[in-house]
């Protein structure tokens, strides 16, 4: 062997592991990620320093205003925390109607017509832009001031969110059934009722119960524009600077929405 047929490794030809002008766009991503936040931070004023001046004022108030809490109006916030409970699973289970059938519309598999996914997919995409307080207020004007307006207020918001969800799901099954059923002349509804419904089931109800936790706290957050549930007595009382009733009603919310919290995620282990 000659010495022209020994390749040097000086002369071995470098690969480098980025591509090439990659790190000059992290760096600019960055410096303009950094940049925004600056600004972001210089147009709120929110910095460190105001947090820290803030620590013994809000604890002064936990402990001379909000403690102790007035245990006597437990029974009015239990009332309250019952209604905040039933407008979520009323909400919910009208969600989780309504989204199964538009799910299977928004499922490029199962609604092969481009046009009319194109046209759902958008709705829901519509549906999710507005946030849950924009719509209570909204239906607050329409059907006026109580539970109504919330449940009708998160039934849509939660339509989005799981018709998308499920959908996603859909799109992702294993064909082979699907293909199978119409091979063998099988229609739409037999498609989905043998060769989707077995497969989206467990998803579908750990999803439903996912939403359920969202409206649960949604809930709370609606009644501050007349939508029901325990945020009306809340905002109630603090315009009315009865602190130790806003205790009771956050140490309940608190207590409440962790309980429904555990319980719903340990079904849900237990379906995925």
């Amino acid at each position: 062997m000659s010495n022209k047929d020994i390749v040097q490794p000086s002369a071995q030809k470098r690969h480098p592991l980025t591509p090439k002008g990659f790190k000059w766009y992290l760096g600019s991503a960055l410096f303009l990620v950094v940049g925004l936040y600056i600004l972001a931070a210089y147009q709120t004023q929110a910095f460190p320093d105001r947090v820290i001046e803030g620590l013994p004022i809000m604890f002064y108030f936990v402990v001379d205003d909000l403690w102790p809490p007035n245990w006597s109006y437990l029974p009015r916030v239990a009332m309250s925390l019952l209604e905040t409970w039933n407008m979520a699973l009323f909400s919910t289970t009208l969600a989780a109607i309504f989204a199964l059938p538009m799910s299977f519309l928004a499922a490029s598999n199962i609604n092969q017509n481009s046009y009319f996914y194109q046209f759902i997919r958008n709705f829901l995409n519509l549906l999710r832009t507005i946030p849950e307080i924009i719509l209570a207020v909204l239906f607050v004007a329409l059907v006026g001031i109580g539970a109504v307006s919330g449940i009708l207020a998160l039934f849509v918001f939660s339509l989005g969110i799981l018709a998308k969800l499920v959908s996603e799901t859909i799109e992702a099954i294993d064909p082979g059934p699907v293909e199978a059923i119409r091979a063998s002349g099988g229609n739409v509804f037999q498609v989905i009722t043998f060769g989707v419904m077995p497969q989206i089931l467990p998803q579908f109800a750990s999803y439903s119960l996912y939403v359920l936790e969202i409206n649960v706290k949604a809930s709370v957050v609606l009644g501050f524009v007349g939508a029901g549930g325990i945020g009306i007595i809340l905002r109630q009382q603090l315009s009315m600077f009865n602190y130790d009733n806003v205790a009771t009603i956050i140490f309940m919310t608190f207590l409440t929405i962790t309980i429904i919290d555990l319980i719903s995620n340990r079904v849900r282990e237990r379906l995925e």
